[in-house]
């Protein structure tokens, strides 16, 4: 099983999405996609569900001399999630932690800034679909659902295309239903399991957004 592009990815997540009983179905479910790549998956499962799109920014914390390695991930209100266990086999210092924390905060504040135009929407009392194109260790989609889950939801969801069995094992534990309909044992990456991963522009999920 193989997705053709994240568009594929959203329909299929739907399909799945229809054996999940809501806790609302008096209001729109909030479809909450994980910038950038995880936007056009939300998107098209926004428009199977009748729900409403939009963004949870948060953004990995990279490795000394490896920025795309995550150590972590920081979300916009703050809420941060480090793999102490990687940063301790790795030698990394507390100093080059907390540092990494305040770039990376500045870099979301910016994301979130450019992306919705506008402050979130608010989250409470509403059923949340947080949606990312994939996770390998989800320290980024952890944090974003801490976030979401700090916010006084009524049911918190994740969506995801693929993902390890261990990793989902462990976001299963902190949301209401989790959704990940292909978790293979012999990972690799998550772009492995699309035919086309290309880049997700800043401008596609702006477009997105203004949607009406």
């Amino acid at each position: 099983m193989r997705y053709r592009n994240r568009e594929e990815a959203g329909e299929r997540l739907a399909d799945a999405l229809e054996g999940v009983e809501f806790a609302d179905c008096g209001t729109k479910p909030l479809v909450l996609g994980v910038p950038r790549g995880g936007v056009p998956v939300a998107a098209a499962i926004a428009d199977r569900i009748g729900g409403e799109l939009d963004v949870i920014v948060a953004h990995k914390l990279g490795a000394p001399g490896n920025p795309e390695y995550a150590i972590g991930a920081i979300a916009e209100d703050g809420t941060t999630v480090v793999d102490e266990t990687l940063i301790e086999r790795l030698g990394i210092s507390p100093d080059y932690v907390e540092a990494e924390q305040r770039r990376q905060q500045e870099e979301v504040a910016r994301r979130a800034g450019t992306l919705r135009g506008g402050g979130p929407v608010s989250l409470s009392g509403r059923v949340c679909v947080v949606v990312d194109d994939g996770v390998a260790t989800g320290s980024t989609l952890e944090s974003s659902l801490r976030l979401v889950g700090r916010a006084d939801p009524k049911q918190v969801i994740a969506a995801i295309p693929v993902g390890p069995p261990d990793t989902i094992q462990r976001l299963a534990a902190i949301v209401d239903v989790v959704v990940c309909p292909l978790q293979p044992a012999a990972f690799f990456a998550v772009g492995a399991w699309y035919d086309d991963f290309s880049q997700v522009s800043e401008r596609t999920v702006i477009e997105l957004l203004k949607r009406p």
